[in-house]
C-alpha cells in the first residue's frame, strides 16, 4: 500500500496521511512530482523534442494514455525533489543529480473520471521540473508495470496532437503551457 500526505490548498501538510486509493476516492489534495525530459534539436535551443511516456495498460487510472515524461505521487514523509529523482530512476532508469532538475513552478491540477466503475477524483499539487541533460534511447530502462513505452516528439507537433485528440493523453493543458513558457520564455 502507498500512503500519501494530505495537503492544504497552499501545499502545506495537514498532518493527515491516507492510503492512495482512498485519496483518489475522496479527492484529497496531495503532492506529485512531474519531470519533463527535453532535448534541443538546434544549436540556438529554439527547437526541441519532449519525451512522452505511455502508461502501462495495467494502470488503475488513464491506462494506455500518454503522460508526462516521468511523474509520481509523493509518498508520505518525502519531499518533491526527492520524489522526482526517485521516479525518474524507477520509471525510466535515468539516474539524475537533483541539481540537474530545473524547477519551473507548482501546478494545481484536478481531474475526475470513472475507472473500472469506480469514481476517481484527482487533486494534485505538482512540483514541475525540466531535465535537459543528454539522454540516449539506450539509457532508458522502463518500469514495465508503470510504463509501456516512451517516445520523443517535436514540441509543436506534440502540442497540436494533444489538443486535437490525436494523441490520447492525461496531461493538463495548463501544465503544458507552463512548460512551454519556461522553455521559450
Amino acid at each position: 500500500m502507498e500512503y500519501l500526505d494530505i495537503r492544504t490548498e497552499n501545499g502545506e501538510l495537514t498532518g493527515e496521511i491516507k492510503e492512495r486509493t482512498q485519496v483518489h476516492t475522496d479527492g484529497d489534495i496531495h503532492g506529485t512530482s512531474h519531470v519533463w525530459l527535453v532535448r534541443y534539436t538546434d544549436k540556438n535551443k529554439k527547437k526541441f523534442d519532449i519525451l512522452l511516456q505511455k502508461r502501462a495498460a495495467t494502470k488503475d487510472a488513464y491506462a494506455g494514455c500518454y503522460d508526462i515524461s516521468s511523474a509520481g505521487h509523493i509518498p508520505a514523509g518525502q519531499d518533491y525533489l526527492e520524489s522526482a529523482v526517485r521516479e525518474l530512476e524507477e520509471e525510466l532508469g535515468i539516474k539524475a543529480d537533483p541539481e540537474k532538475l530545473k524547477f519551473i513552478g507548482m501546478h494545481d491540477g484536478t481531474m475526475e473520471a470513472v475507472f473500472d466503475g469506480k469514481p476517481f477524483k484527482n487533486h494534485e499539487l505538482s512540483a514541475v521540473y525540466i531535465y535537459d541533460e543528454p539522454v540516449k534511447d539506450s539509457d532508458f530502462k522502463l518500469q514495465e508495470e508503470e510504463v509501456e513505452s516512451v517516445r520523443w516528439i517535436d514540441f509543436d507537433e506534440c502540442k497540436n496532437k494533444l489538443w486535437t485528440g490525436e494523441i490520447r493523453n492525461c496531461i493538463f493543458e495548463s501544465e503544458f503551457k507552463m512548460l512551454e513558457k519556461a522553455i521559450r520564455g
